[in-house]
């Protein structure tokens, strides 16, 4: 029943969400929401930096020895 959103009813939202909040606080939330998303982005690549660390940290320490 909510599945299928056309062009139309996208358009209402966006009138909507245009009409709450305004053009200028649009535009903040959305810059936010973009920082958001890559600080997001950043955390995982972040973690899997750490991940790849910790598995060659042991290889290393096989060929000292």
């Amino acid at each position: 029943m909510f599945t299928k959103f056309g062009v139309p009813e996208l358009l209402i939202i966006l009138v909507i969400v245009l009409l709450l909040f305004g053009p200028g606080r649009l535009g903040k939330i959305a810059g936010e929401l973009g920082s958001g998303i890559r600080a997001f982005k950043d955390g995982l690549n972040e973690g899997k930096d750490d991940e790849e660390e910790k598995e060659e940290a042991p290889a290393e320490e096989k060929e000292k020895e």
